[in-house]
């Protein structure tokens, strides 16, 4: 089995360097570390719509670079700061995934960094 790992040689936000990488795929499996709406290492303004759009394509853009696409997405795993965002999250959320809902949790938590949302995922394609 191969294991490949992306961005591990990445920096975190104030330049620190991030003890993990942003995924890791073995055999077909993509496994994408939560992802919050960072940009250039900071986390960008906004409310919940905001964040959760650039969330959603910090975790899409990580699947492009490994060779998967939101079809390929059968798991995610979702944390909200605020449980009143819910309903605005899922509307933005579905219009990502619709198409291609995943399995997923969603639950409120107090965030390591200030933001509103985090997103992980498990990603699948058979080897060719």
């Amino acid at each position: 089995m191969s294991i490949k790992r992306y961005g591990a040689e990445k920096s975190g936000a104030g330049g620190q360097t991030l003890p993990f990488a942003r995924a890791v795929e073995a055999d077909g499996w993509l496994h994408v570390s939560g992802q919050v709406a960072m940009e250039n290492g900071e986390i960008i303004s906004g409310g919940i719509i905001e964040q959760t759009h650039k969330t959603i394509e910090n975790v899409i853009a990580i699947l492009h670079e490994a060779g998967y696409g939101v079809e390929h997405v059968v798991r995610c795993g979702v944390w909200l700061d605020d449980p009143r965002d819910f309903w605005t999250f899922n509307r933005i959320y579905q219009s990502y995934f619709g198409e291609y809902p995943p399995a997923r949790a969603c639950v409120q938590a107090s965030m390591m960094v200030d933001c509103k949302v985090e997103i992980d995922c498990i990603a699948y394609k058979p080897k060719s």
